[in-house]
């Protein structure tokens, strides 16, 4: 496969304040031979002129002047790199409790969440509320790096020790597929490269689990969805007659000559033709953006969705969501937002907030409805005008919506469709 058409993972790390993650994405970054030599110099001066021995890898990741001058990570920072088998977009997300909006934001999107362990500190109350959230977040593949091996003398006994311990919390949670990893980033062990300090591992490096963990069903091809962002109709004398419907396709496998429905009218239609950047193609599936042209003229704009006959989304003004707030300003019960989902945008008021989460006991709190910055509540909405969702957990594009402040516009919260 070409580096052109080679697939893209997106993964994103998770841990505690100071076990590691920077360091982690610079080793992997450095080892795979991922950055410039002028990006290592200007790391390499910092080092020197921050009294450290060494190069600190962290620096290659953490992006801002500010989190460079601090010694941690507060914003996402993506990071971009290749290797012959796969590109991969790195997600790097702060550690602190303050910054859960972050991980959120980060780890929307990820097939893949890394979280680190400090060997030393064992599973941690942070530990615990970042599997939460990739949990939550269906992100389809947990990779658990139990990082620093090299301060707790590379002892198997230690590693199986905090594996059977995140195994029992995670058993709580709904995650399918995770893998364990003894590492340590500063040192590169089990990074890019197998560890000679540790024998006792028969597994694969992290480098090695990333190119090859099979992300190709993480999209749901099942259910067809298309939101449609914007209608084509170029009024030139060439393609005088041309009406097409642009979007991203959100679920299924569209394909020429395909029977389908337009929601919201329920009209029925025939698949005429896709188009793409490169030209026609025959069919399309997630995540490719493409252009549908129908056989008949029927109304069809921004915020409708194409989809089949016998497979049709929920049609609802009332969701059930978990919603993970972000904002300073408390959400407020029978509080009007601004909702947006998929390509529609729409108002919306809280009608009830059922309960809060205790991220760390999984407790559901029906007393105290105070929903405040990072917090995660399940509630009740509805909306000006009908939606077209799944749940979150049948597809993660039409099962998520985002709450703003109708004044300011900025981003309150971040939903997932139960």
């Amino acid at each position: 496969m070409d580096a052109q058409h080679s697939e893209l993972l997106r993964f994103t790390t998770a841990g505690s304040v100071d076990d590691g993650k920077s360091t982690l994405i610079g080793r992997l970054l450095y080892d795979s031979k991922s950055i410039f030599e002028d990006q290592l110099e200007a790391v390499r001066e910092t080092s020197e002129r921050r009294g450290e021995e060494g190069v600190n890898l962290a620096l290659l990741t953490d992006g801002l002047k500010s989190e460079r001058e601090q010694g941690i990570t507060i914003d996402v920072a993506y990071r971009y790199f290749a290797t012959p088998k796969r590109k991969f977009i790195i997600a790097d997300t702060p550690g602190h409790i303050q910054y859960t909006r972050n991980m959120v934001t980060g780890a929307s999107t990820a097939n893949v969440a890394l979280i680190l362990i400090d060997a030393r500190k064992g599973v941690l109350e942070q530990t615990r509320r970042h599997a939460f959230i990739a949990s939550l977040l269906q992100i389809p593949h947990l990779v658990v790096c139990v990082n620093k091996m090299d301060l707790a003398e590379y002892s198997q006994e230690r590693y199986e020790e905090i594996k059977d311990e995140f195994e029992k919390f995670s058993f709580k949670l709904d995650v399918k597929d995770v893998h364990f990893i003894p590492i340590s980033a500063l040192n590169g062990d089990n990074v890019v490269d197998r560890s000679e300090n540790m024998p006792w591992y028969e597994g694969s490096t992290l480098l090695y689990y990333l190119e090859n963990v099979h992300i190709g069903s993480d999209h749901n091809f099942i259910d067809a969805r298309f939101p449609v962002q914007h209608v084509i109709r170029p009024y030139s004398d060439d393609f005088h007659d041309y009406r097409g419907y642009a979007g991203r396709v959100a679920g299924g496998i569209l394909k020429k000559g395909d029977q389908v429905t337009l929601l919201p009218s329920g009209f029925s239609s025939t698949i005429k033709q896709i188009d793409s950047f490169d030209g026609e193609l025959d069919e399309a599936h997630p995540p490719m953006s493409v252009t549908i042209r129908l056989e008949d003229e029927l109304d069809l704009g921004r915020g409708g969705m194409i989809v089949r006959e016998n497979n049709q989304p929920e049609v609802s003004q009332d969701l059930e969501v978990m919603v993970c707030w972000f904002h300073e300003k408390p959400m407020r019960q029978r509080g009007k937002y601004t909702l947006m989902h998929t390509t529609q945008e729409a108002r919306c008021v809280i009608k009830e907030i059922r309960y809060k989460l205790d991220i760390n006991t999984l407790h559901r709190n029906q007393e105290d409805k105070e929903i405040s910055m990072n917090d995660i509540c399940r509630v009740v909405l509805r909306s000006t005008k009908p939606l077209f969702f799944d749940s979150y957990r049948k597809n993660r594009i039409t099962g998520s919506i985002i709450l703003l402040d109708e004044a300011t516009n900025e981003t309150v919260g971040a939903g997932m469709i139960i």
